[in-house]
């Protein structure tokens, strides 16, 4: 099923039938995807007395809670309000949820007892293009990301003058396979995560940075048109699903 998107002066095509899902689903399990010291996910039916809200234990519905963390539990979508006093919410910020993204693969570079995406290597990846989203694939890319236990393990993270870099290229939306931007262990300074929203100038409110993702290694490095679908919690964060076209016309 073809669709026509108006981006610029440009009409752009995409095949709605064949999307690409980068989200990581949440699940209740020690097999969830996790990070920041916190117990899994708990998804689990009302009880009422001796009344299970399980058609299994013989009700006639399935009416579970579910206990979670957006940052810790999977895929999720940030504004400033995750950093700020002032408590901005994702789902009033983002109010376009349509964007020409970039897909780059870029391998960690070790930096005394860390590896680090730098901004050398960023602008290696993206050039002159001009997107509104980037997408960065890190390697090695294996599934074990859809599972994997974060916690202090240091994962790789954005120096911060990649993340001024992007912020200066007009980059609105991050998204990275990894728990987050920052160091794990960085005594609250979010270097990455201040630069790129601009704290200290003038805030970029609409911009997010999208955490957890997963990049197939069957999706090729190139240009894309992302649909960046979130709930709507309103929150400095929510779980979301990023879904990339591929554009036909090109």
């Amino acid at each position: 099923m073809l669709a026509t998107i108006q981006y610029r002066s440009k009409k752009l095509q995409v095949d709605l039938s064949k999307p690409i899902d980068i989200s990581i689903p949440m699940q209740a399990s020690k097999k969830n995807v996790n990070a920041w010291y916190l117990d899994p996910p708990k998804i689990e039916p009302v009880k009422d007395g001796d009344w299970i809200a399980s058609v299994k234990e013989g009700a006639s519905i399935n009416f579970n809670n579910i206990h979670f963390n957006p940052h810790a539990h999977g895929t999720h979508t940030e504004c400033v309000g995750h950093i700020t006093e002032t408590l901005y919410s994702v789902n009033k910020e983002l109010k376009q949820f349509f964007f020409l993204a970039e897909v780059i693969t870029v391998a960690p570079e070790k930096l005394n007892d860390d590896f680090v995406i730098s901004k050398k290597q960023l602008q290696f990846a993206i050039g002159n293009k001009k997107r509104d989203a980037i997408i960065i694939r890190t390697i090695p890319n294996t599934k074990e990301k859809l599972s994997a236990q974060y916690s202090h393990t240091n994962p790789p993270y954005l120096l911060e003058d990649a993340a001024v870099y992007l912020r200066e290229k007009g980059i609105q939306h991050l998204l990275i396979d990894l728990p987050s931007i920052d160091k794990e262990k960085d005594d609250g300074k979010l270097l990455a995560h201040r630069a790129f929203w601009n704290v200290g100038g003038s805030l970029r409110k609409h911009a997010t940075i999208t955490e957890f993702i997963f990049v197939p290694n069957s999706v090729v490095d190139g240009i894309y048109i992302l649909n960046l679908q979130i709930a709507p919690f309103n929150n400095d964060a929510t779980p979301s699903k990023p879904i990339l076209y591929k554009i036909e016309n090109l």
